[in-house]
């Protein structure tokens, strides 16, 4: 892992702040399928579907960090384990808690999955920026 320097660059920062929010918005909400969102959160069946949701999100994890920081691929590796626990929790939750979109309860839940997920990105973001500056 790339130590963290004193200083990292602005520009970096910024450049993978942005690529990480398009990468989210891309995996999970642009190419995430009816079949992904769905049946990520069943009782039964979910395995699929939620493996192949995290797969794209590591995907793309992994071809920014190929363009940008190599050595640090492998933390879309990191970021498939991260997002498949994250949502699986929340599938569990939702289901347990009969959450339903006129709930503030579904709300509270989607705002805490997003608000981890975008909490794993930073922590990328500053592993690039700290990769970028050594």
């Amino acid at each position: 892992m790339v130590a963290m320097p004193d200083t990292v660059p602005t520009f970096w920062l910024l450049a993978a702040a942005t690529a990480f929010l398009l990468k989210h918005l891309a995996a999970d909400f642009l190419l995430q399928t009816d079949w992904m969102a769905r049946g990520k959160e069943a009782e039964r069946g979910w395995l699929a579907p939620l493996a192949a949701h995290v797969a794209v999100h590591a995907a793309i994890t992994a071809l920014i960090f190929t363009v940008a920081a190599p050595a640090l691929v492998w933390l879309a590796a990191a970021d498939f384990g991260v997002h498949f626990f994250i949502d699986r929790m929340k599938g569990i939750f939702g289901r347990k808690l009969t959450l339903a979109p006129s709930s503030s309860g579904f709300w509270w839940l989607m705002g805490i999955d997003q608000t981890l997920h975008h909490a794993t990105h930073l922590v990328f973001v500053v592993a690039l920026a700290a990769a970028k500056a050594a």
